[in-house]
């Protein structure tokens, strides 16, 4: 029986930027019930998607930088540490796994509510760099904040 290893995982931001995270660049991760529905994302055909009910991660501070493949323009000068904590704006990420390269990834997507108008930013989404560790710890959740999960580390 072969186990799911992650490789990385792909941030996917709402305005179109990317980040890549290598397994090697986590301290943790924790994605909760995952679920399969169907829907239609920014208004096209109906797909099968994959939402979760939380989302928490540690990533270290090697991670906190660009990668070629990604395009980011908000973290060309502050890092992307700091372009998580300015900009609320994570909609899902790709599971990519060691042992399926001819699979596609899997897309979780993210709780989401919007915190205004323009539909960007979301209520759920709370991140915090450590000032002991240099870590960035992200939670995506409708119910708990960054502070309540990993006030301990912060």
């Amino acid at each position: 029986m072969s186990k799911h290893v992650f490789k990385e995982l792909k941030f996917y931001f709402r305005n179109d930027d990317t980040w890549t995270v290598d397994h090697a660049e986590m301290s943790d991760v924790w994605i909760s019930r995952v679920t399969t529905s169907y829907g239609r994302i920014s208004g096209g055909r109906m797909q099968e998607i994959h939402p979760c009910k939380s989302f928490k991660i540690e990533i270290l501070p090697e991670a906190d930088y660009i990668k070629d493949a990604d395009v980011s323009t908000a973290a060309m000068v502050d890092g992307m540490f700091n372009r998580v904590i300015k900009y609320q704006d994570i909609e899902k990420c790709e599971i990519v796994f060691e042992d399926e390269k001819d699979k596609e990834p899997m897309e979780i997507y993210f709780p989401f509510k919007a915190k205004d108008a323009e539909e960007i930013d979301n209520v759920y989404q709370t991140s915090a760099i450590s000032k002991e560790n240099g870590k960035l710890y992200i939670v995506i959740d409708a119910e708990e904040t960054v502070l309540d999960v990993y006030k301990g580390q912060l």
